[in-house]
């Protein structure tokens, strides 16, 4: 029922323009029959719970039945965040201040609202911090999120200004200093590790976990011009090429030539357990994805996603195989 409510509520919101150019560019690539594709598209939504954007994203065109029954769609990401996420409990995750006071024990920096916080303690941060990032308290995707030097203002008061008047509402972030073995792949952003959690009957599980690096820009989103690689959950080793959201692949990273395949994180064991420890602190959020960062001194959290997107997971360049994320999933 929950997928059939999800497909007729995707069918009243469908962009059928951007639907039917997808299938022009499916087209393009596999020569195979408009109609043909359309149909098959129309199957996969119905069958898999996938969109037009999965069928793409995932080359759908080029996999079995068998094969495409163990991916990860939107529909079927949908249905597991509805089992095990309840939506009272979302803010906690949404809003980057409630999740860092109950979370603070991973945070590991300082940090500081603006709005609604007295304004002697938003200039005490903005003194003791003469860089920090300036971080919309309910955005998402890296958007918004901006590097403030408070050089470049005449003032303190100028500063605390724009940051209380600014449409954002930000939440103020020391900068975090990051693990000079990560920085090597690429120093203009913090690179952090999604790892994804299941807690079942109380027992948190680690599902996967994808590096995620900067490329360009200070922040590492896949969506805002960053790229991802899989990792080994065992061994915390990085286990093929970095691709970017226009799947190109890059063995190593663009910017800094260092290798990506084959890296092995430092503190890999201890950033296991603090996701799989803050996996039980909100039990009513039991499908969590943790952004990890890697400072000289270990683990800590960046922020966590109460809505784990599942495009990174299983993109074909990493699934050689064939074989998506759901037997992982199913397995537990």
């Amino acid at each position: 029922m929950g997928n059939i409510k999800y497909i007729l509520s995707r069918l009243s919101k469908m962009d059928y323009k951007a639907m039917f150019d997808k299938v022009n560019t499916v087209h393009e690539k596999t020569n195979k029959n408009r109609i043909s594709i359309f149909l098959d598209m129309t199957k996969c939504a119905k069958r898999y719970g996938a969109g037009y954007m999965d069928y793409d994203l995932f080359e759908m065109y080029n996999l079995t039945d068998e094969q495409r029954d163990t991916y990860i769609t939107r529909g079927r990401n949908n249905a597991l965040i509805s089992k095990y996420n309840n939506k009272a409990y979302f803010h906690i995750f949404e809003n980057k201040d409630e999740f860092n006071e109950k979370f603070d024990k991973y945070i590991k920096r300082d940090w500081v609202k603006v709005k609604g916080t007295d304004k002697e303690k938003v200039l005490n941060f903005i003194e003791k911090h003469s860089i920090f990032m300036a971080k919309p308290i309910d955005g998402g995707c890296g958007k918004g999120i901006e590097k403030i030097n408070v050089s470049d203002y005449n003032s303190t008061e100028e500063l605390y200004n724009y940051l209380n008047t600014s449409n954002a509402n930000f939440e103020l972030e020391e900068v975090i200093k990051q693990n000079e073995e990560v920085s090597k792949i690429y120093p203009g952003a913090i690179n952090t590790v999604r790892v994804v959690t299941i807690l079942k009957d109380n027992v948190p599980h680690v599902i996967c976990a994808y590096f995620r690096i900067g490329n360009g820009k200070f922040v590492d989103n896949f969506n805002s011009g960053g790229m991802v690689a899989p990792i080994d959950v065992e061994t915390g080793i990085v286990q093929d090429r970095a691709i970017d959201k226009n799947k190109i692949l890059y063995e190593n990273h663009p910017a800094t030539g260092t290798p990506i395949k084959g890296f092995k994180f430092p503190y890999w064991n201890e950033a296991l357990e603090m996701c799989k420890e803050a996996a039980k602190v909100v039990p009513q959020m039991a499908y969590v994805g943790w952004d990890v960062g890697f400072t000289p001194d270990g683990p800590l959290f960046v922020e966590a996603n109460e809505f784990p997107g599942h495009d990174i997971y299983q993109l074909p360049e990493h699934t050689p195989d064939k074989i998506g994320m759901m037997p992982k999933f199913l397995n537990i």
